[in-house]
């Protein structure tokens, strides 16, 4: 049984994920923060629901550790954490930036980082990091400076990996989605044509899909997920 780790597992792309690989016959690691005040409400013997903090460094590193004691090998990843703040350049301090950095790089650095190493040890494995159109190119971070700033780096981080696993099999992924279809963006954009919006289950097809025996010939490292947007 191949094994999939899911950070963010308590939110809307995370359960959408979860759900999708438990289907796909996968084991399903999936990640919480202490005291997070969503239930997931998945009953699934494949499914295991892990408490960790991935602003620790050592934390994050023993979870990592303990997946591969556990089960030997990590085949996927889907990188789910991550924040979002509007503002200007005017309206943006350093701590905002800071801030931002944090929940959308430290994260997913502190997790991603062993998982590849890893992965470089065992020859394979999928890797997969949530971007943002804002992070993709600085002209769509007009009035959302630090998220975009921030995501970014997710972008130059798949790069480095890419080439650093260039001649084997171990690929990373950028997950580029436009608005995702869920209750909090419906409540703050109530206006908007919700049609056009890309539902978490359709990015967890895709990347089921990039996991698949027929996927697995593509190297694709940016994949965009933008719907009728």
């Amino acid at each position: 049984m191949n094994t999939i780790i899911v950070t963010g597992a308590s939110g809307n792309l995370g359960q959408a994920v979860v759900k999708k690989f438990l289907t796909d016959k996968y084991k399903v690691i999936g990640t919480v923060i202490p005291n997070d005040p969503v239930t997931i409400e998945i009953r699934n013997p494949n499914f295991e629901k892990v408490i960790v903090d991935l602003l620790n460094e050592e934390a994050t590193q023993k979870f990592i550790d303990s997946v591969i004691l556990k089960y030997g090998s990590i085949d996927a990843i889907v990188l789910t954490v991550g924040g979002f703040a509007m503002g200007k350049i005017a309206d943006t301090k350093a701590s905002d930036i800071l801030k931002q950095y944090k929940l959308n790089f430290e994260t997913a650095y502190n997790t991603v980082r062993p998982v590849f190493t890893q992965m470089l040890k065992q020859n394979g494995g999928r890797i997969f990091m949530i971007g943002s159109r804002a992070g993709s190119g600085m002209h769509f971070s007009k009035g959302v400076v630090a998220y975009g700033l921030t995501k970014s780096l997710i972008f130059r981080l798949a790069e480095l990996m890419n080439d650093e696993a260039k001649d084997q099999n171990v690929v990373t992924s950028v997950i580029v989605p436009s608005t995702i279809d869920t209750p909090q963006n419906r409540k703050s954009m109530p206006d908007a044509d919700f049609s056009k919006w890309v539902k978490p289950e359709d990015i967890a097809d895709v990347i089921s899909f990039y996991c698949s025996a027929g996927g697995s010939i593509l190297r694709e490292p940016i994949i965009k997920v933008y719907g009728r947007s």
